[in-house]
């Protein structure tokens, strides 16, 4: 298969996972991305709700002020690579521990700077947002905002990347299909920079019913359970074979017997375990991990 290499998971025997939690993360607080308000915002939506569950995951809803929570490598000697982290929660929520804080530790934990996205959400009650709109436009805010903060920030600007799980996996294949390099005209700087991510993981994705790829898609990670009830993993696979025929660099990991929703949990048995270091390594072996 060009530039392709379908992996069954369920027979791959891989590093360790370098275990994280929450608590790890550092103190930063969240950056909005729209310092001044987001276009659209409703004025009278409330406040930003979490609840947390009898296992104690954190789940937050009614975003209105999409931001960023920065995991920097401050110590590093170069500019590193970067990952913007998208929870899912079918557009009505986030699940923000195995599916962000513990992303976002792990790749700090391995030298790539980190930043979850708290996204407006298409299906929380009463939302007047779109997925294709509203989501799609704050990933792509979110990856304009590393891009031109890439000094400040200690990181590359053309190495940063993004990863996405279930409904936030859904944003990851639009923003890695629908870009543009910047708008130069445009009295916000951020929006001077392109949107356009450099590597994408699609983790147990929602597929968006039209997705055009081509040899200039960016290089893709794809993983999903053989398991998975709530997604269609033949439209995972249907994926990477379209991404492999157009000449991109796409990678699949099926785990036999996986579920939907695993992210990162203590709790996680091999191979699922180990998704994060294949995820790791294959960064590096893209050549997203070079040092200056």
């Amino acid at each position: 298969m060009p530039n392709g290499a379908f992996l069954l998971a369920g027979l791959l025997a891989a590093g360790s996972l370098f275990a994280h939690s929450a608590s790890t993360r550092m103190d930063n607080a969240w950056i909005p991305l729209w310092p001044n308000g987001a276009p659209g915002a409703p004025g009278n939506a409330g406040e930003e709700t979490v609840r947390v569950t009898d296992q104690g995951d954190h789940v937050v809803a009614n975003v209105h002020d999409p931001s960023l929570l920065p995991y920097l490598q401050k110590d590093a000697h170069g500019p590193t690579a970067a990952v913007v982290v998208m929870p899912g929660g079918a557009h009505r929520e986030m699940w923000m521990d195995h599916e962000g804080y513990r992303v976002a530790a792990f790749l700090q934990g391995h030298g790539i700077a980190a930043f979850i996205l708290k996204y407006r959400l298409a299906k929380h009650p009463n939302s007047t947002y779109t997925i294709e709109g509203t989501e799609l436009g704050d990933v792509q805010r979110a990856i304009r905002t590393v891009r031109s903060r890439a000094a400040e920030w200690n990181v590359d600007p053309d190495r940063i990347g993004l990863i996405g799980f279930s409904a936030g996996g859904e944003l990851a294949a639009l923003a890695e299909t629908r870009f543009d390099a910047g708008k130069a005209d445009a009295a916000d700087p951020i929006d001077h920079a392109s949107c356009k991510p450099d590597f994408a993981a699609l983790m147990y994705p929602v597929m968006p019913s039209d997705m055009p790829v081509s040899k200039d898609t960016p290089p893709t990670f794809l993983v999903c359970g053989s398991s998975d009830t709530v997604v269609s993993t033949d439209a995972v696979v249907d994926l990477f074979q379209k991404l492999s025929k157009a000449g991109a660099s796409a990678e699949l990991h099926m785990f036999a017997g996986g579920w939907h929703g695993f992210g990162i949990r203590d709790t996680n048995p091999k191979p699922i375990a180990d998704w994060p270091q294949l995820f790791y390594e294959w960064i590096g072996a893209r050549g997203f991990l070079k040092t200056n």
